[in-house]
Parts: C-alpha cells; structure tokens; sequence
C-alpha cells in the first residue's frame, strides 16, 4: 500500500488538503511508473522512494524582503586590521555578488565601539612583527589611504602580496585574542574613526549594499539611561558626509550580565531606542530617511523573550524591523554527524514562532528579522562551520525563514575572524558563498506552497523522508533575465545516505527544468572547503569575474535524481505560475 509523507515545510493544515490532491497525482501518474505488488517487485525502481512534487502556483504564501539574504560585518575587522583592506577589488566584487543586501556592522563587539572623529589612529594600531615590518606595514597603509582620497566615487585598491602576508600575520595573532574575549566573554573596547567609517561606508557603497550600523547600548549614565554622546558625535559626522545608513542599539542586550554585571530589561531598552529615534529626528539629513532596527534579543530562551515583550510594549512602533539572532551549535561540538542533526535543522522553526508571538502581540503586521545567524557560536568551529558541511544549516535557515514570513535573514558573517565566514582570509569564498550567489541569483522573494507525497515498496522505521528531504519552493528571481517571468525555483537539501528520487507532477509535470546540483570539491568530503556545481569546481576567475553558474538541462519528464548529503537548485521553466507573472 502506498506510504505517504509530507516535507516538513508543509504545515499540518496544509497536510488534509493536500492528501487528496496526492492520491489523485498518483493514480493519474499512472503511466509513468507501476504501483508495488504485494509480494512483487516494483517495475522501473527498487526498494527506492519516487518522490511526487507540486507546486501551488495561484498565489504567494509570503513576500519576502528583495534584501532577503544580507550580510553582517563585526566590529572585530577594526581590531584585526582587516577594515583597511576592505578596498580590495577581489572582497568588493565578492561582496557586489550578493547584492542587493543589507550590511549589518555589528555584533558582540557593538557594545564596546566608541566614534572619534579623527582622521587616522594608525600610531596606536598593533603591528604584524617586528618594528622594521610594523614601520613598513603602516607606511603602505597610509599610502593606500592617500591613493584612495585622489579616486572618486567608489574606490578600490590592489593590494601588494607582501602587504596581505604582514596582514595576514597580524591577524592570525589578534585572532587568539578575538577568540579568547569571545569564550571568556569579556571584551575590550575599540575606536572606529572617521577614517575607518569612511571606509567601512565606501565598501557598502561600492558593493551595492545598505549599511545598518550598530550603536554602543553599554555607554551608561548613572541612572543606567543610555548616553547618546559618542552616537550623536558619529550621527553627525555621517549627516555631514551624507552617507545613507540605518542604525541599530546595541546587541542582545539580554547577555549584559554575563558580560558587564549589569542589566538593562526591556522598558529602559525601549526608552533607549525612543532617545536615539529623537536623536535621529535632531539631525536634520536622517529626520525622515534613516531606519531603525532592533532590539537584536538572542537566542529567544526566557530572559529573552521578557526583554522583546518589555521593549515591544513601550518601543514596538519605533522600530522598522523587529530583530534577534540564532545560533545552532557550541563552539565545543567538533563532529560533522552534529551538523547533520535534523532535530538541529529544526531548532530555528521553535525560535522563530516565539518571537513571531510575542511581536504580533503588540505590534501585528510588523516585519521580523532574523538579524544575526550562523552556524555556531563563539566564532564557529574551524573545519566545520566553515565548510560544505555547515551549508545544509544555512540553506534550511533560509527556507525556514521564508516558508514562517522572516523578512530579512542576516548571515554572520561575510568576512572577519573566526569560522564562521563566508569568505577566507585568502579572499577565497567558501562553500556558504557559493551557495548564497546561487541563491541570490536563482530565487526571488515570493515563497510557494510545495505538496509532497512518497511512495515506497518497504518502508523502514527510522528512514522518514520528511526528516531528510527538505523542499522549498519560490517564484525565480525577476533579476535573472535567463528565465522568463513565470518560472519557478526549487531548492532541495538531502541529508540521506542514499539517492532520492524526485518526480515532478500537477503544474510541473513535462516541464524542462535546468539543474544546480552542490556537491563538496576534494578529498576532504563534506569537511571541503571547496564545492562544485554540476561536476565542475567553483573558483573565481580573477579579482573581479565570476565563473560561469551554468546549469544542466534535464529534459521534459525527467526524473530529478538527488546524490546522497547534496544540495540542488532547480529551475522549472515556463510554468507560467500565475503568482510569479507580475511584480
């Protein structure tokens, strides 16, 4: 007897609906496979699951924010001296990929950042080496600084091999240091300059993306009300450069007493963000243009969630955008069978209806946002959380996200200390950048129902195609003049041991589909920090040209076939969905 399942995507209202409509696509398949005999053989396949697809192509169930996929920055670039070289061509067009996106510049270290409005602190910088390389290191940096104030408009820099390597060396020691404050939760205060926001600005700007800053919170009078002087001093400097940022307060301030021994709970928080937005109305170039996001709560566990619903009572239509963050893993989890937990992957739906309830209590309607999400806490874990490995939580992250109506998903980070990065310190993109560029060039904001249904010959205990198969499905990027208006994109995680079978029925049936199959690059398997596509290995061209994202073309009525612990876009063509017609 037939066996049927349901992606986890699919809500349980979802599940009676679609029951019907299942059994029909399976008996009007007919011609295309054989039913299993009782004490027969199944014809065409063998003890292996087909996997019947439809899409709901009438309406979206979700419009997303077109900045969906964003990125975050940490303050930690200052310290390590990583914020110079920001300029690069090669970071600058890796960056330019994934646009259009918000920049998030903050973090742990948010809290910790005070503005001076000086143009260069370089005499105060640690070094890489030795005095001789330290002279020369800050020698070259302040001869890139006066070659990039001679360029106009977006400025970009070459830097000389030599220059990375010192850096590189300065920054493997800071890493230590960045590290051992992450774990021991105690952190040192750091200087951004106007220098260093110049160029922090002229990145975003130059990569297409909207810069979203974050504020000091711990800077505290007294009485515990925020001290807004080192913001205004730093409002002010960009109002004059007119630079178009958004801005944030502080991070999860929900941790403050591990970190500095005091609290802030959410009515004060909210009083804090009510001073900033009439900071931001004194300055007259952000009164009506600058957005402000927030509270960025972690983890939503209970202090948490009394902080949001605190803040959300007093502050809720202060904010544009409700924030907080995820994190899967403890640093401290050193196995790749723990990123393959699908009771892991399931942790963020659990997260995300906690704070979707407490801010549609207050503020209904509100857009939320998944401002701050990696694989792994205190900097990630290296040789995991940044190889192929991690890529199914991120992937799953972003259809979670979608399918629950998260506006915005916020990646830390794109490029810092740690491991939990996009791209290396080599400027090499990682596994999670590959397929966040294929994201953002294969999937548009418009979120579709998908209908599932398996049919097995012997279904094992244990072997639940919902668990590991996951399935999402969205109208195709509008911006991707390859695929006319109408198409639609799957996007597919198989976490099984074995190939699975997909095939495509309903509104999809006989329909061509291009594929974009992901598969780990190396003899490291799923810990490489490599991947290929289709077969052929991803890796930049030069500084400033992507190779070719080419996909395989699978004819009309083909079934998709998925290799086991892969991950696979798919584009059905001309599908004329009617929801993904018109903007």
């Amino acid at each position: 007897m037939p066996h049927h399942c349901l992606s986890p995507i699919l809500g349980s209202s979802l599940w009676l609906a679609s029951i019907a409509l299942m059994v029909q696509l399976a008996e009007s398949s007919a011609g295309n496979y054989r039913r299993p005999v009782p004490g027969g053989r199944a014809h065409g396949f063998t003890e292996r699951t087909l996997i019947l697809l439809d899409v709901n192509t009438r309406s979206p169930i979700k419009t997303l924010n077109a900045n969906f996929l964003s990125l975050q920055l940490d303050p930690s670039v200052i310290h390590d001296g990583w914020l110079d070289f920001l300029s690069s061509k090669r970071l600058v067009t890796l960056a330019r990929g994934l646009a259009p996106a918000y920049l998030r510049f903050g973090g742990k270290r948010t809290d910790f950042l005070y503005f001076h409005n000086l143009k260069n602190l370089a005499k105060h910088r640690g070094g890489p080496g030795p005095d001789y390389y330290l002279k020369n290191y800050e020698d070259d940096i302040v001869r890139s600084d006066i070659a990039l104030d001679k360029q106009k408009g977006c400025k970009l820099a070459s830097h000389p091999d030599i220059m990375l390597e010192l850096q590189r060396e300065k920054a493997a020691q800071m890493q230590l240091v960045l590290l051992k404050e992450q774990f021991s939760n105690m952190y040192s205060n750091i200087t951004i300059t106007a220098r260093s926001l110049d160029k922090l600005y002229n990145f975003a700007d130059c990569a297409g993306l909207h810069l979203i800053f974050g504020l000091n919170a711990l800077h505290r009078n007294p009485d515990n009300s925020w001290n807004g002087s080192s913001a205004l001093s730093l409002l002010k400097y960009s109002a004059s450069k007119k630079y178009n940022i958004s801005w944030e307060l502080g991070n999860e301030h929900n941790s403050y007493r591990a970190m500095v021994g005091r609290t802030v709970n959410g009515s004060q928080l909210a009083r804090d963000y009510l001073q900033l937005r009439n900071l931001l109305q004194s300055v007259r170039f952000y009164s009506n243009r600058a957005s402000l996001y927030g509270p960025n709560i972690g983890r939503p566990r209970k202090t948490a969630i009394l902080l949001l619903d605190g803040f959300m009572k007093t502050a809720g239509s202060v904010v544009d955008a409700v924030t907080w963050q995820h994190y899967y893993i403890d640093a401290r989890v050193a196995k790749v069978a723990d990123f393959m937990k699908t009771r892991l992957l399931d942790t963020l739906t659990e997260q995300i209806s906690k704070v979707l309830k407490a801010v549609k209590t207050h503020a209904p309607g509100k857009k939320v946002w998944l401002g701050g999400v990696g694989p792994a806490w205190a900097g990630g874990i290296n040789n995991l959380s940044d190889t192929f490995a991690a890529s199914f939580l991120w992937l799953n992250t972003l259809g979670i996200s979608a399918m629950q109506g998260i506006d915005v998903v916020i990646r830390h980070s794109f490029f810092d200390y740690g491991y939990n990065h996009l791209v290396d310190q080599n400027f090499n993109p990682l596994p999670d950048y590959w397929l966040s560029l294929l994201f953002k060039h294969l999937v548009g904001p418009r979120v579709l129902a998908v209908h599932v249904a398996g049919l097995q010959r012997k279904p094992r205990p244990g072997r639940v195609i919902r668990d590991k198969l996951r399935i999402y499905a969205h109208c195709t990027s509008f911006q991707n003049h390859n695929y006319v208006r109408g198409s639609i994109t799957l996007y597919i995680i198989n976490l099984h041991r074995s190939r699975k079978k997909i095939k495509l029925a309903g509104t999809l049936r006989d329909k061509s589909v291009h594929q974009y199959l992901l598969q780990p690059y190396g003899i490291e398997g799923l810990q490489a920090k490599s991947v290929q596509l289709n077969g052929e290995p991803l890796k930049m061209l030069d500084d400033e040209t992507f190779p070719e994202l080419k996909p395989k073309m699978l004819r009309s009525g083909r079934t998709i076939v998925m290799p086991p612990m892969t991950i696979g876009f798919y584009v059905v063509k001309n599908v004329n969905a009617y929801a993904c017609r018109y903007r």
